[in-house]
């Protein structure tokens, strides 16, 4: 590839300083998988240059992971060692950045009991709660970026040969991440000042609800009265500004717990932990959902609903238009990080506190009470489409077109 090497520099320092925003004196910790050097040493040199006191990388491997959940006794799946979740808090209480590279294998998982997956997830989620709840507030920088696999990039383009696969695969993150602009940096401030602006009408409408009108689709989805909208990036808890998802399109707030009422249905696969869920609807009465069906990876589907009372709730409501630059590619990226930035969106499971006015100070009842879910769960799955249109609702009962077609319509 052309100016491969410049591109991956642009990417690296759009993780490093767009995402991340590594500051003076912070320890950095990336999470890895093991296809991922080049990428990874990239961004460890930039952290460094950028003032990071040190960099702790933390490699996986697919196969390893696959083996594991084939092999391991139960009773050794639904323990998660305390070694690894201190150090982690340990980490989040001394203010460390967190980089997550993922590069998904849609397939990884195949033929692996449901049961034993959602056994070993459901203890990492507990024993990492803390942790969890440190990101979900922002009170620690965290950052998502993908780079391509073999697998991967076999899933997004199958009729190319590998080194073809990896190389278009490439192109499209630089593209869809701005790391291929003349002036990176740059070009993520504009799109920053673009969703800000629609974020400031939409917490200024302060909605009472969103009407979701689809094929498949008939949702009314209730916000909270304190809603705050979020998108184009966040502040941690030391005032420093980072963007969580690269990259990103969306502007998201959380629903009402108890206010979800119809049914939705799914437009995009969703990968889950290396399971695929595909063609799915559900539906919801007083926010809890109460059916539930999939033509693919049902099994999966029920191991996240029935993971705990609030992975039966939603969490977060999130608007992106149908034209926007993933979307167009025209592809499926079979990658959460990606398909969730091309496509509205639904999260089942938790809420985050800072989509509630003063959320990032209240206690854990004091959220539940103002209306927001919790749960060891939060698994975004694509509900947007060109057909889809959404229609806000004010407290007279005004009604006001959000999208339309797919689209912005304000």
């Amino acid at each position: 590839m052309e100016n491969f090497e410049d591109l991956l520099n642009q990417y690296a320092d759009v993780t490093v300083k767009i995402g991340l925003n590594v500051q003076q004196n912070q320890q950095v910790m990336i999470f890895a998988p093991i296809e991922s050097p080049d990428f990874v040493r990239k961004v460890v040199q930039k952290a460094y240059e950028a003032g990071a006191s040190h960099v702790y990388v933390e490699w996986s491997d697919e196969q390893t992971t696959r083996l594991n959940l084939e092999r391991a006794p139960m009773k050794a799946l639904s323990h998660y060692p305390e070694w690894r979740s201190s150090a982690y808090r340990e980490l989040s209480e001394q203010n460390a950045a967190f980089l997550y590279i993922y590069s998904p294998n849609p397939t990884l998982l195949q033929g692996i009991d449901p049961l034993r997956v959602a056994a070993a997830q459901k203890a990492a989620a507990a024993a990492n709660k803390q942790f969890s709840n440190d990101k979900s507030s922002a009170r620690v920088s965290w950052t998502i970026v993908s780079v391509p696999t073999s697998a991967w990039a076999a899933t997004v383009f199958p009729d190319k040969s590998e080194n073809a696969r990896i190389e278009a695969l490439w192109r499209q993150i630089f593209k869809i991440t701005r790391a291929d602009q003349k002036n990176p940096k740059e070009a993520w401030e504009k799109h920053i000042q673009t969703l800000t602006d629609r974020l400031n009408y939409l917490n200024e409408k302060r909605f009472k609800k969103l009407l979701y009108k689809a094929p498949g689709t008939d949702l009314t989805i209730e916000l909270p009265f304190d809603q705050l909208w979020v998108g184009g990036g966040m502040t941690n808890d030391q005032g420093v500004p980072f963007q969580p998802n690269i990259p990103t399109e969306e502007v998201f707030t959380m629903p009402l717990k108890n206010g979800v009422n119809g049914t939705v249905s799914s437009t995009k696969p969703l990968n889950y932990g290396g399971s695929l869920i595909n063609n799915f609807r559900i539906t919801f009465k007083d926010g809890r959902i109460i059916d539930y069906h999939a033509e693919q990876g049902a099994d999966t589907l029920k191991q996240i609903i029935e993971t705990d009372e609030g992975a039966h709730y939603l969490g977060e409501v999130s608007l992106v238009p149908h034209h926007s630059p993933i979307s167009e590619t025209n592809l499926i990226f079979y990658n959460t990080l990606f398909d969730e930035n091309a496509s509205c969106h639904l999260a089942i499971g938790h809420g985050f506190p800072f989509n509630l006015r003063d959320g990032r100070n209240m206690s854990e009842e004091a959220l539940a009470a103002a209306g927001m879910n919790q749960s060891l769960m939060h698994v975004d799955f694509m509900v947007g489409s060109a057909d889809l249109d959404i229609t806000g609702e004010a407290s007279d009962g005004t009604r006001i077109p959000i999208f339309r077609g797919g689209n912005w319509a304000i």
